[in-house]
C-alpha cells in the first residue's frame, strides 16, 4: 500500500474514531445536546444507550488488529446507523446543515476507512 492511501486510512479512521466515540458517549450518559438532538425524531431515550454501545464496539473493533470479519460488521453497523440517522432527520422535516452535517461528514469517514484499509484489515477474496 502506498503512503498516501495509508494517510488517508489513518486520517479518516481517526476522525471516524474520534466522533462515534465521542457521540456514543454522549448517547450512553444521555448528554443534554444529543437527547434534545434525537428525541424529537421520536427514538425513546432507551435507544441513545444501545446505539452509544455499540458505536464504542464498533470503534474497537475497527482499531484492533485482526478480527477481519468483525471489521466488515463494524464498518456496515456504523454505515446503517449514520446513514439512518441521516434519512432519520430528513424524514423529520430536520433539514438544516447543523443537523444533517454529522451524519453525513461521518458517513464519508466510514466510506474513506473502509476504501483505503490496508490489505491486513481486509478479508481475503476467495475463488
Amino acid at each position: 500500500m502506498n503512503k498516501g492511501k495509508l494517510i488517508i486510512y489513518w486520517i479518516a479512521t481517526a476522525l471516524l474514531s474520534f466522533g462515534m466515540l465521542g457521540s456514543g458517549l454522549a448517547q450512553i450518559f444521555q448528554a443534554k445536546d444529543m437527547v434534545d438532538l434525537v428525541v424529537p425524531l421520536g427514538y425513546p431515550l432507551y435507544f441513545l444507550r444501545i446505539i452509544g454501545v455499540w458505536k464504542g464496539l464498533a470503534v474497537v473493533a475497527i482499531l484492533m488488529p485482526g478480527f477481519k470479519l468483525l471489521k466488515e460488521w463494524a464498518y456496515a453497523g456504523l454505515f446503517f446507523v449514520m446513514t439512518g440517522a441521516f434519512i432519520s432527520h430528513l424524514a423529520s422535516g430536520h433539514d438544516s446543515i447543523a443537523e444533517l452535517i454529522g451524519p453525513v461528514m461521518q458517513t464519508i469517514f466510514i466510506i474513506l476507512s473502509w476504501y483505503f484499509r490496508p490489505a491486513s484489515r481486509k478479508l481475503a477474496v476467495g475463488n
